[in-house]
């Protein structure tokens, strides 16, 4: 299975993975999966720590690296995809995420349930 990871699930699985679930825990270390994490939520960590809104001391690129995961890009094309994306909600990065994962056809592990609203295929 291809899985696409909400920035919090890679938050967790770096700082704090009791968070993660059984399951979420289970597909991350799996080898049968392929697990993707976006360019958006390294982007999304950078800014909110930039702000001081979140605290992340980790070297991201390594962190996914050592943990399996894939760097996945956001391009152009998936960035069309979001003028006719509904707004459940407004988050710009759960947005870029919920596409992504459209786009390329990828099921997205998040927590966050509202992402179920836009139709995305969900883990």
């Amino acid at each position: 299975m291809r899985i696409l990871i909400d920035t919090h699930v890679f938050i967790w699985a770096v700082a704090t993975p009791e968070r993660l679930s059984p399951r979420q825990r289970s597909e991350l270390e799996s080898r049968a999966n392929i697990v993707y994490l976006s360019s958006v939520s390294i982007a999304e960590i950078m800014i909110k720590a930039s702000l001081g809104k979140l605290r992340f001391e980790h070297d991201a690129i390594g962190c996914a690296g050592q943990l399996g995961f894939e760097l996945l890009e956001f391009s152009a094309a998936d960035a069309v995809l979001l003028k006719d994306l509904p707004f459940h909600h407004r988050d710009p990065f759960d947005r870029m995420l919920v596409v992504q994962s459209m786009a390329r056809n990828v099921r997205l592990m998040s927590a966050d349930r509202r992402f179920a609203d836009y139709g995305c295929r969900l883990l």
